[in-house]
């Protein structure tokens, strides 16, 4: 074997950063030192690994190729690692949820992960289904949550449980009295929803189908919290998640919206890179968030 795992992190971390100098720093190493090891590797086996694009390292075709076999094979260097240690076999797992999953069901899984592997650490990146998509298949995330639908051929999607959306209003506005919305209802209200690029906007879109390009889109927000808070402020309807819209609905600061003729299902999926390695930090997250059902 003529490479070294310290290669193999230096390599992995310039394909990361496409940046020596930020590689380095992210392995605790001198520059030189990091440009050294990738030297050396491509060196011993006269290929190159990057080409420059202006003051980045992007992987060539070579490149490509080496990247998740080096991948698996230093993540299940570090898990061996650890297992001689004889300490937690769940080391540093790095997660991904979109704002929903993140800020109403991620947290509550990740405090039972911490209890049931003491010794672990857990990086949790919130952002939309595009970025976090983006991340896993850049392999800076080792999984994701996500609520939207999925097609890429790098990610393994798979299925976790239902969720549904809810339309809703501010109590004082002048839809909230009626037991159903119909379609002149719907293309009649101001909107305030979630931004391109979300599940929720995803199934939004889907929910709206026929009716999209009519509708009034008078803002289109990143957050949950600041749609809620749009909405109590009378400027439109919104729609979210049920999961989000829970404690409103009981204080009454908001009031459910039906419009029962419209299909306001979905589902939340895992994503994966189909070729990370699933060391045992990720299939024992994988399992927990099966025990969380849909309420």
């Amino acid at each position: 074997m003529r490479f070294t795992l310290r290669q193999l992190q230096v390599f992995l971390a310039i394909a990361n950063h496409e940046n020596v100098t930020q590689a380095a720093s992210s392995l605790a190493v001198s520059q030189s030192a990091a440009s050294t090891a990738l030297k050396e590797l491509e060196h011993r086996y006269d290929t190159k690994l990057f080409d420059r694009v202006g003051k980045r390292l992007q992987l060539n075709e070579q490149g490509q190729l080496m990247r998740p076999q080096a991948e698996a094979l230093l993540a299940q260097a570090e898990e061996f690692d650890r297992n001689l240690d004889r300490h937690s076999n769940v080391g540093h797992l790095r997660v991904g949820a979109t704002l929903t999953i993140g800020n109403y069901v991620a947290v509550a899984i990740l405090t039972r992960f911490i209890q049931q592997h003491p010794g672990a650490r857990v990086q949790l990146i919130v952002e939309n289904t595009r970025a976090i998509a983006s991340r896993v298949s850049n392999y800076d995330l080792d999984l994701g949550l996500i609520e939207g639908e999925l097609h890429d051929p790098e990610l393994e999607v798979l299925p976790w449980r239902d969720d549904e959306l809810a339309l809703f209003c501010a109590p004082d506005h002048p839809l909230a009295a009626k037991p159903a919305l119909t379609d002149a209802d719907l293309l009649a209200a101001d909107w305030i929803v979630r931004e391109s690029g979300s599940g929720t906007r995803q199934a939004f879109d889907r929910g709206m189908k026929g009716l999209l390009g009519d509708l009034n889109l008078i803002l289109e927000l990143q957050h949950t919290e600041g749609i809620k808070r749009a909405v109590e402020a009378n400027l439109g309807i919104g729609c979210l998640s049920r999961l989000t819209l829970e404690e409103a609905f009981r204080r009454g600061s908001l009031v459910p919206l039906q419009a029962p003729h419209r299909d306001w299902q979905r589902k939340f999926y895992f994503i994966l890179h189909r070729d990370k390695y699933r060391t045992s930090g990720i299939l024992s997250w994988l399992a927990l968030c099966r025990e969380f059902t849909a309420p």
